[in-house]
């Protein structure tokens, strides 16, 4: 007999984790967590590049229901932060429910049955009452599309997929890409290599980050004074949550981070030129903020150079630029990002009579609250389309969204219904309603980032306050779904 799972999740990094231990808190026990590596961790398990670390706050970067309070510094490290989702995993048992090495291919809803078809890339079908996708947004690497990239005869890889087994001492180094990684890694390398050649498309817009490691003192008030904790994580969530006006509201006040950032750059960076090709000629703000503190010091370094000039070609040991130099490579990294705007890829997802979801979204991906798409019953999504941050921690918004699931699974035993479907009025008017206010931000100011489409369209961020969005998904409004009743 076909097993049939109330609920199916798709990947075990954040949000999948914080779904599965809800799901247990709510005393819901029939579902499985499909992960298609051999681990948890999601983002946290695939960037191992060396230097690899949080952004936002590590008391912050913990789920409000897991609490972690020993972390080590300011800012977690990617050990420290993997280490903190597997302990999750121990400490909610979900070992049972996670099955590893399950890649999803393809889901098919199937309206006569109300029962999602699951199949694996192996060719496994499962079935499910309900499919909750917590693939997130960067967990597809962006590989460049240079002319010649293939025939490289050295090793290549991106910086999500970073080869441990390649000895970088020595060596001299291409790193293709200056992005969020790139400001990370980057310093690394300049530690080792004999030559260093960072190829920059455009700029970053980079600030000093206050990172440095707990002291013991510290660590011992957050784990043996009650409150004490909890009460510097509000103090973090207060501070970053005042962020959120300067992005969507006052984006003059940005300028301060742009005077911080030519500031940072004036102190370390002695070579003029170099100063002047690492500063953007774009509003701050307008691409993602990056922190480092050794970002600029390690760009003036005499053996790191900096080319500016368009990639034309890769040839066997070197590349070539547009203005016909041949820098010569042993290693080339892939510092180019990832595919943020194509949610889902590469599954297939064929939702009520058989519409595609690549046809729903192919003016871009779009979704009623970041979490129901119309045509898709029962099928919900954690860090879906516009629920991404440049202010705050993601995880807020992963557990507003884990909350709005638990509504809706909720909602459908209340009512007797085996499906519930957003209306496609309510989900337009909702969508176009963001749009509106999303073109009022700091991310419409015209720069190219990875917050849009190739036609301009942010299908990325959020426009407002995590509390905002918080309060949006308190509860579901029935009158925005369609339900199917069981005896129907």
């Amino acid at each position: 007999m076909t097993t049939i799972y109330e609920q199916l999740n798709i990947g075990s990094g954040f949000g999948g984790l914080g779904m599965a231990i809800q799901l247990k808190k709510a005393g819901r026990q029939n579902f499985l967590v499909l992960e298609k590596s051999d681990s948890v961790g999601g983002t946290w398990r695939d960037n191992t590049y060396p230097g690899a670390a949080c952004d936002v706050e590590s008391h912050l970067y913990s789920l409000s229901f897991a609490p972690k309070r020993d972390w080590s510094r300011r800012y977690g490290s990617q050990a420290e932060i993997k280490a903190y989702m597997e302990a999750c995993v121990a400490e909610f048992e979900l070992q049972t429910h996670l099955r590893f090495h399950a890649e999803v291919a393809q889901l098919r809803y199937d309206d006569k049955a109300q029962i999602w078809q699951v199949t694996l890339t192996t060719g496994e079908t499962l079935m499910a009452r309900a499919v909750i996708s917590a693939v997130g947004q960067l967990n597809q690497p962006r590989y460049p599309e240079i002319v010649g990239l293939s025939s490289f005869k050295g090793p290549v890889f991106h910086s999500a997929r970073w080869d441990h087994t390649v000895d970088l001492t020595g060596k001299n180094i291409g790193v293709i890409g200056t992005g969020a990684s790139a400001i990370q890694f980057v310093p690394q390398l300049a530690k080792v290599a004999a030559n260093l050649h960072v190829f920059q498309r455009s700029g970053s817009w980079v600030i000093s980050k206050n990172d440095r490691p707990f002291y013991r003192w510290e660590q011992w008030f957050f784990r043996h004074i009650p409150g004490i904790a909890k009460l510097y994580r509000t103090f973090l969530y207060v501070k970053t949550e005042s962020r959120a006006i300067i992005f969507t509201r006052c984006n003059k006040l940005l300028k301060y981070g742009e005077w911080q950032a030519r500031r940072l750059a004036r102190r370390d960076v002695k070579n003029l030129e170099k100063r002047r090709q690492l500063i953007p000629n774009y509003q701050i703000g307008c691409n993602r903020i990056l922190l480092a503190n050794d970002w600029y010091a390690s760009m003036d370094l005499p053996h790191v150079n900096l080319v500016t000039s368009n990639i034309q070609a890769v040839i066997e040991n070197a590349v070539i630029t547009t203005d016909g130099v041949e820098h010569p490579v042993d290693v080339l990294v892939l510092g180019t990002g990832f595919r943020a705007t194509e949610f889902l890829a590469p599954m297939r997802v064929v939702g009520s009579q058989g519409r595609e979801l690549n046809d729903a979204w192919a003016q871009g991906a779009e979704a009623y609250k970041g979490i129901s798409v119309s045509g898709f019953p029962n099928f919900f999504l954690l860090y879906g389309p516009n629920t991404n941050l440049s202010h705050s921690s993601i995880l807020l918004m992963l557990e507003s969204q884990i909350h709005y699931v638990l509504e809706c699974l909720k909602a459908l035993e209340q009512r007797g219904a085996t499906s519930m479907d957003v209306k496609p009025e309510r989900q337009q008017r909702y969508v176009s309603k963001l749009q509106q206010q999303l073109d009022k931000t700091v991310w419409s100011s015209g720069c190219s980032s990875w917050y849009l489409t190739a036609d301009g369209r942010n299908v990325v961020n959020w426009f407002g306050f995590t509390f905002s969005y918080r309060w949006m998904t308190r509860r579901v409004q029935v009158d925005d779904y369609e339900w199917v009743e069981e005896s129907a």
